[in-house]
């Protein structure tokens, strides 16, 4: 759940990648990072924060150079505090390679030590970016040894590299001397999409909104299993790199993570909510009787085109009841339960007059731990509704995520183990509504009808990697670290790999 960015141009590129990240923010605001490379020379800076405040003028001077990535950085495990762990990751052999990522290796614990026995590479962090770098490297240099290193050898490099490697990853890396090179796993869990400017420079970033901002034609989407290179020269190079690639997008990309004006997959994303709106509204005419409900509001800012599109269909007003304070971060990715808690009533606030004495149905895009849902529904009723209803545009999150998304245990999630009146009576709601999993699955497939299927573990249970067992998860609860200053240690929102994952 991190956002990432690599470009080559004619001109610096320091500013370009600037803008590229505030426009990937809303994937991740933990740390951020920027690197560049001059000649085969590097320079990087990274701290943790918001992209505004990581990067001063001092900063982006420091960083010259026609090539480089960047990073914003949500972490899913390893230590959130360690502005160590923030990427980029830079190896020094082969060749010098810089690397950042998106995703989580479900394997990292066991190539680190592997890494280590044999390979002869040391690891450093908890995370499973330096693991990952550090495959790559090994893999490198075995396929570029006594040769000169063409897109040959590197893609021979990235096809053994996904041989090794298992989960979700979506990857761009610099190799110095050389040019830009990105790959996305097997699956296409991870999104990852390349286009081109008018003058026909490259940029690489997990969402078409990062190209489109910065003056960018979207090319495509890379293929699930895919590796990209681009020379010094700026000439494009392309392989497929693994055997038995299938498209399974993350459905919660759709329901939550992205943002409504980027195409992932050939898919718009704002017209999957708009289609998820659909069902849901079938949903809540099979549940109630609409005549109950006086107005629709959603819950800001990701329900808001499902929102829209329920209140039309069962011919109800459309109202903003709450206001979003823009200036504090999205509760879901604040690390610590703490920290969300005290942030839900600094974040919205109710319009009073459009509660005062109706019934009222609340849409959200998900309903991940229940307590941001059960605050929103009591501010509902200070504002004065007669009623409050709650529809959930994603359906009950019963499973935990090991790709990346921030839902790390069974235990914190509302739904686990629990029926909807159950869930309804925690919440507080006078009713609560949720979308069918298969009707989502359908209506979002409908705008890609090539999709092999949807990562959707957390809604449905199935692992599409196929290689995540029982005593994966008791592993990943038994090594969830307690970070120092969490107040809420055991209710930490971040989602803790054994390898300690990145994005």
């Amino acid at each position: 759940m991190c956002g990432i960015v690599g470009t080559l141009a004619a001109t610096p590129v320091n500013q370009l990648l600037y803008d590229a990240l505030l426009l990937l923010q809303h994937r991740g605001q933990d740390a951020a990072g920027i690197v560049t490379m001059q000649g085969q020379k590097c320079f990087m800076h990274k701290a943790r924060g918001m992209v505004r405040d990581v990067f001063r003028t001092r900063n982006m001077r420091a960083l010259p150079g026609n090539i480089g990535l960047g990073q914003v950085r949500y972490p899913t495990a390893g230590n959130a505090y360690s502005e160590e762990e923030a990427q980029p990751f830079y190896v020094n052999a082969p060749f010098g390679i810089v690397l950042v990522h998106n995703g989580n290796l479900t394997n990292a614990h066991a190539l680190k030590e592997e890494l280590f026995a044999i390979d002869r590479r040391h690891i450093n962090t908890e995370s499973d970016t330096e693991v990952l770098i550090n495959v790559l490297a090994h893999e490198l240099e075995m396929a570029a040894r006594d040769l000169p290193l063409t897109p040959k050898e590197i893609f021979a490099a990235v096809r053994a590299v996904q041989k090794r490697i298992k989960g979700s990853y979506a990857v761009i890396a610099l190799i110095a001397g050389q040019g830009l090179l990105a790959f996305r796993d097997p699956f296409g869990i991870r999104p990852l999409c390349f286009g081109r400017s008018a003058n026909g420079e490259f940029m690489v970033a997990s969402e078409s909104v990062a190209l489109e901002g910065t003056g960018h034609q979207l090319d495509r989407d890379l293929a699930p299993g895919e590796a990209l290179f681009i020379d010094h020269a700026g000439q494009l190079h392309t392989e497929q790199c693994n055997d038995h690639p299938s498209l399974n997008p993350c459905m919660f990309e759709f329901v939550y993570l992205a943002r409504p004006d980027s195409v992932m997959d050939g898919i718009s994303v704002y017209q999957a909510r708009l289609n998820m709106g659909e069902t849901l509204a079938q949903r809540v005419i099979s549940t109630m009787p609409p005549n109950e409900i006086d107005v629709v509001i959603p819950i800001p800012e990701s329900s808001r085109p499902s929102a829209m599109q329920l209140a039309h269909r069962i011919g109800k007003p459309y109202r903003e009841g709450f206001v979003k304070n823009r200036y504090v971060g999205r509760t879901f990715i604040m690390p610590g339960q703490g920290a969300r808690k005290k942030s839900v009533r600094q974040k919205l606030n109710a319009i009073s007059v459009e509660f005062k004495d109706r019934n009222v149905l609340l849409v959200d895009d998900s309903i991940v731990r229940g307590t941001t849902s059960k605050e929103i529904v009591q501010m509902a009723r200070e504002a004065g509704a007669r009623k409050v209803y709650l529809a959930s545009a994603a359906p009950p999150v019963r499973f935990p995520n090991v790709y990346g998304i921030d839902m790390p245990t069974a235990e914190e999630l509302i739904a686990h183990n629990r029926t909807v009146e159950e869930i309804r009576e925690y919440i507080g709601a006078d009713a609560l509504i949720y979308q069918d999993v298969d009707a989502m699955k359908r209506v979002v497939a409908a705008l890609h009808p090539g999709l092999a299927g949807f990562e959707a573990s957390c809604f449905d249970g199935h692992y599409v990697t196929g290689d995540v067992s029982l005593e994966d998860f008791a592993t990943l609860r038994a090594q969830r670290t307690s970070q120092p200053g969490d107040e809420d240690a055991d209710a930490r929102s971040r989602l803790a790999l054994q390898s300690g994952g990145e994005g």
